[in-house]
């Protein structure tokens, strides 16, 4: 007997029956495992950590784990987890390294981490320039500055803001006896607006005498411009600057008394070796020459 298309119709129940049992095969496949390791982001809020009993102190590193999706997975923040964990670098975690989850000394019987939502500062990738990394020692402190009167107070403890009028030499400063600090001809005198102190000549090595007895409260390479720099504190409303040597003789805190060496001539920051120094009232320059006696 055949069909209106011309096929028996013991075929068509045959072929229904073969594709009926295809379907219920596949149907009855179990379904691809999942491993809850490093959670997306966009999961985070919701993800739960399947642990075995007991074993929800640590995790195993898988590939692909990142300490930030560990620490999202199981509610931890990554600062903890490089904590507890000794860690130099989070970035640099391997497959089948252990994580604890945990502070070190928590007993089992504590109870097993369980993800919830936090707030996470983000990872870097390693090799970018905000990538966590041990902390590197910079100096001098801050990294070196741009000139600028801001930058001149915050490297004079302190010193303070500098009042706005222009200071002028006091009759006690002009009687006292300051001393010239270095030996060479005048190569640039003071302008306020283009030049704070004056430059005197001289050769790489010529030794650079403190004007006047006092403390020193800076001494290093920090404000641009200056090259090696020395900042001497007389009193409460005078300091002395010493810029370009070439070696620095003194440190911060070191007492000074009136002439002694406190550094070597040089041309760091500059175009020639040359001394440029500069005397400051209440944080001000003023003219040296006034100050300095004849010669």
């Amino acid at each position: 007997m055949k069909t209106q298309n011309g096929w028996p119709a013991v075929g068509r129940v045959v072929g229904m029956s073969l594709l009926v049992a295809l379907i219920a095969g596949c149907a009855s496949k179990p379904p691809v495992p999942v491993r809850h390791g490093t959670v997306p982001p966009e999961q985070a809020g919701t993800a739960q950590a399947v642990q075995p009993a007991g074993q929800g102190r640590e995790h195993v590193v898988q590939p692909g784990d990142t300490l930030l999706g560990i620490g999202r997975t199981y509610g931890q923040s990554v600062n903890d987890l490089v904590a507890w964990n000794n860690l130099a670098n989070p970035n640099q975690i391997v497959p089948g390294q252990r994580i604890r989850l945990q502070a070190p000394g928590m007993g089992a019987g504590e109870p097993v981490a369980v993800a919830k939502p936090i707030d996470v500062v983000p990872v870097a990738p390693i090799g970018t320039p905000s990538a966590v990394a041990t902390p590197l020692k910079q100096e001098p402190k801050g990294g070196k500055q741009a000139y600028n009167d801001q930058a001149w107070a915050a490297i004079q403890p302190g010193a303070g803001m500098a009042p706005l009028a222009p200071a002028v030499p006091d009759a006690a400063a002009k009687d006292s006896n300051w001393l010239w600090p270095a030996s060479g001809t005048i190569l640039a005198g003071f302008n306020e607006s283009s030049n704070k102190g004056i430059d005197i000549a001289g050769s790489p090595g010529d030794p650079v005498l403190a004007s006047a007895a006092g403390k020193v409260v800076y001494s290093g390479s920090g404000l641009r411009g200056y090259g090696k720099l020395v900042i001497i504190k007389h009193d409460e409303n005078y300091l002395t600057a010493y810029a370009h040597n070439r070696e620095l003789l003194v440190k911060e805190g070191d007492d000074v008394s009136r002439g002694q060496k406190i550094a070597e001539l040089g041309s760091t920051d500059a175009d020639r070796p040359k001394l440029h120094f500069e005397i400051r009232k209440q944080g001000r320059p003023v003219d040296p020459m006034t100050y300095l006696p004849p010669r």
